[in-house]
Formats: structure tokens, sequence, C-alpha cells
């Protein structure tokens, strides 16, 4: 399961829409390595006021690896924290998380992450398995 939903915000949810702030609430309680990454790296950017950002740390066991790819993978989770931050996320090799301005979405930059090459060029045998 990816995310622990409260019973209230199950109901909520049943009932029709529910807002991306009680959404994203949910994610940074249920998936708290992930929300620690993705925040990290978007508050990094927003700092530094630059177009990029990314965190190359793998994770500290598999427990934190599981979130990071529930976090990424699912479109509606990205989807949310992408709007919450106010960036585009990319994703390589189970852990090396970036954030883009969303200026910065299709620039030299954010082509060179998300393309195959960059993929090619980001591989280590020690993540192999990752």
């Amino acid at each position: 399961m990816s995310l622990d939903v409260p019973a209230a915000l199950l109901e909520r949810a049943e009932a029709g829409p529910v807002d991306d702030e009680e959404f994203v609430a949910c994610v940074r309680d249920s998936l708290p390595y992930a929300w620690s990454v993705i925040s990290g790296v978007a508050g990094t950017l927003h700092a530094s006021g630059g177009d990029f950002a990314d965190h190359e740390v793998p994770p500290p066991g598999e427990a934190e690896r599981g979130q990071l790819l529930r976090a990424l993978a699912s479109d509606a989770i990205r989807g949310g924290l992408e709007r919450h931050f106010a960036v585009r996320l990319a994703f390589q090799n189970c852990h090396r998380v970036a954030a883009f301005a969303p200026a910065a979405v299709g620039g030299e930059r954010h082509r060179a992450f998300v393309s195959p090459r960059g993929q090619l060029l980001n591989q280590s045998p020690g993540l192999r398995n990752c």
C-alpha cells in the first residue's frame, strides 16, 4: 500500500474530490523519507534561485527506497508534490531525484537529465539492483 489514508480522508474521497492540501499532507505523513528528499531538493532549488537541484544519496534501506519509488512512480503523488513545491521532478536510479524550475522544463539541462543518454551515463554497478 502506498499511503496510510486516515478514515476521514477516505470518506471524503469516497464522496468526491479532495483538495491537494489534504492529499499532500497524507503523502507527507505516509512517506516521510520521500517527503524529506523531495522537500529538500525543492527547498535547495528555491533557495538557490537556479533552475536545477538534485539529491544523489542512496536511501539508507529498502523501506526508504520503497517510499521514494512509490512517491515518484505514482502520477497522482508525483503530480501533487510537483504542484505543492512548484517544481518538476525527475528521477534516476531509484534514488537520484532532481527538481527543475518550471521554466527550465524542456531546456538543455532538463532534456539531458531525462534522456536515455542521461540515464545510461548515471549507471553504477553498485546501484544495479536498486
